[in-house]
């Protein structure tokens, strides 16, 4: 399994509106960065990720899961473009926010910290633990997701 953040801009899409699309999900579309959307050709059904809401609130708010693989993104006609479609899992318990995992030495090589403004980002398994046990969950288990 490998782990992931995306981040979404609440005013345009926020974690509300992913948790009612259900188990449905949503494409995650309108990336136009070659390395997240490589990111994207590279995961697996069942892959979790962070959900972050950058420019307002600056936080990890949830947890979603790949439930589609990479496929041409619908918003376009350009070849170039895919995405993947996720659902969301649970809400974090606490908000993990920016100023938080900047100040945890433990992260200090986060993509969130180093690669700001990257829309989808590799999660190291180390860096997802520590970051679910800020937000009240253990991510060394599946069981509290």
């Amino acid at each position: 399994m490998q782990y992931w953040l995306f981040k979404s801009e609440p005013f345009k899409w926020s974690w509300d509106q992913q948790k009612a699309k259900g188990d449905a999900g949503e494409e995650w579309d309108g990336i136009r960065n070659y390395q997240a959307r490589n990111f994207m050709r590279t995961m697996e059904l069942g892959d979790l990720a962070f959900f972050y809401h950058s420019n307002e609130g600056l936080e990890v708010v949830g947890i979603a899961e790949v439930n589609a693989l990479s496929a041409p993104d619908t918003t376009t006609d350009d070849e170039r473009w895919d995405c993947v479609h996720i659902k969301a899992v649970r809400d974090m318990p606490k908000f993990v926010t920016l100023k938080d995992v900047k100040a945890n030495p433990k992260l200090a090589d986060m993509s969130l910290v180093t690669s700001m403004r990257l829309s989808v980002q590799p999660v190291k398994p180390d860096e997802w633990i520590e970051v679910c046990r800020m937000g009240g969950l253990d991510g060394r288990t599946l069981k509290d997701l």
